[in-house]
């Protein structure tokens, strides 16, 4: 991924933690913030690149190379394209709550993706507070076909800072992204976690030289006790843009496993003959909510 067969001693190291308009916000390894343009040739950038920069002044400076990246994460963007949008994740946060309903269709988009780009992640159940106990739901209830599946699961009530310390711990030294339908209380746990998230949003929105700080792409917080939060705006982060049918067959991994076993390689579990997936369903051995969702997910990429 680099641009540049020469690099130019006077470039330092840093890291992408917004997008302002076309400029970059860069920090630099002391944690010092620079408002960057980058060189036109360069390709697409992404908040949590890794990158090669010069300075200009003392507030602005320019990015000459991006460094290779370990993941990448993309959205929609005009025309069927994509764009990179947050990239060197190290785990996924996938927030569900009781209320509104848990979308499990978008949780399953959010798998397929991590699946695919080989990034872990943690299924974060919210707002446990509200849990109807006399309707016998529990997270282990709403949750059950991800627990079987061996998907990590933690429980919270952000609004009650309940939870929080098992989050923090599972969020130490890495960058993760949260995610999650409107209203399951994201904005409540990143403010939960970021004690000091006026402050860094202040200093985002006074190097931007834009005043208040409107961008509508993910922007990287730092954790006090180490870590980074990349916190992305509605969920078109998760869009099935480059997902293939084999690809989202894959990032089902329990229907990964029995399509190993069809006698088509090309198989897409639908009506083909001897095809392991529809036999797991009616032996019970494949939840068959779970492969309904798999079905839906298919006529959105043919959309």
């Amino acid at each position: 991924m680099a641009t540049q067969n020469t690099i130019n001693s006077n470039l330092l190291k840093g890291r992408i933690i917004a997008h302002v308009g076309k400029a970059l916000l860069i920090e630099d390894d002391s944690g010092e913030v620079f408002r960057c343009h980058k060189r036109s040739k360069l390709e697409a950038s992404a908040v949590g690149d890794f990158v090669l920069w010069e300075k200009i002044d003392d507030s602005t400076g320019r990015v000459e190379e991006i460094s290779e990246r370990r993941s990448l994460l993309s959205r929609p963007a005009k025309n069927g394209s994509t764009r990179p949008a947050a990239a060197n994740i190290d785990q996924i946060i996938a927030i569900v709550a009781t209320q509104p309903r848990s979308d499990l269709l978008l949780l399953d988009q959010y798998l397929v993706i991590s699946e695919n780009q080989h990034i872990p992640v943690v299924i974060l159940m919210n707002k446990t507070d509200l849990l109807d106990s006399d309707k016998g739901e529990t997270t282990a209830t709403i949750l059950a076909d991800y627990l079987a599946l061996g998907y990590p699961i933690i429980e919270t009530s952000a609004k009650d800072h309940l939870g929080l310390q098992p989050l923090l711990d599972i969020l130490h030294d890495k960058t993760s992204i949260l995610v999650g339908q409107s209203g399951v209380g994201k904005s409540t746990i990143t403010n939960a976690l970021l004690p000091d998230l006026n402050l860094q949003t202040k200093e985002v929105s006074q190097r931007s030289g834009l005043g208040r700080h409107t961008t509508t792409s993910s922007t990287l917080y730092k954790l006090s006790d180490g870590g980074e939060i990349i916190d992305s705006p509605g969920v078109n982060i998760f869009g099935l843009a480059n997902i293939s049918e084999p690809d989202l067959a894959y990032g089902y991994i329990d229907i990964r496993r029995f399509a190993e076993q069809c006698r088509f390689a090309n198989c897409k579990h639908i009506n083909e003959p001897k095809c392991a997936v529809k036999d797991a369903i009616e032996s019970g051995e494949l939840a068959r909510d779970r492969y309904l969702r798999y079905l839906k997910l298919l006529d959105k990429l043919a959309i």
